[in-house]
């Protein structure tokens, strides 16, 4: 399988970074907005887990409707969620693929009491049996994302 690439707009990495370490040392959990493999910006979701946040994250319906929303809102689509793994490596868990959707990234970092470490970004197979790590690339402040089309907004092109 050909490793897909996952770019990150400014300021993405270091929001996903400071939710990660303001809610540790419990799990964060956020949307990943944008366009054509481009993340723009992010939403952060609450983690309201009945298993407890310090292990495990979950994307509720009204969560998942939210995010769609938020997206929507600025033209863009949902392109995946991130999460944080506190004092754990940045890896899906067997949780995580038992909880995943084939057709979005996910990005996780870990993180501990000093800060965040590895991140990574992570697709889910078709098949549902294991995770393809994707590259994760960055644009910088110069480089910008066109406006999308009314076609890809209706096509709900990701």
């Amino acid at each position: 399988m050909e490793q897909t690439v996952l770019s990150l707009g400014p300021g993405v990495e270091d929001a996903i970074r400071a939710h990660a370490s303001e809610t540790y040392p419990n799990e964060c959990c956020g949307a990943l907005i944008g366009r054509d493999g481009f993340v723009r910006t992010t939403h952060p979701l609450a983690n309201t887990t009945d298993q407890g946040p310090r292990r495990r994250f979950l994307v509720r319906p009204e969560d998942y409707r939210d995010a769609e929303r938020h997206a929507q809102a600025q033209a863009l689509n949902l392109l995946g969620f991130y999460h944080s793994h506190p004092d754990h490596p940045a890896r899906p868990s067997q949780y995580d693929l038992d909880h995943a959707w084939p057709f979005f990234s996910y990005i996780i970092v870990s993180s501990t009491a000093h800060g965040t470490g590895t991140m990574t970004s992570w697709r889910l197979r078709d098949d549902r049996t294991a995770f393809d790590e994707e590259s994760l690339g960055h644009l910088s402040d110069t480089q910008t994302l066109a406006p999308p089309s009314a076609a890809s907004v209706v096509a709900g092109d990701r």
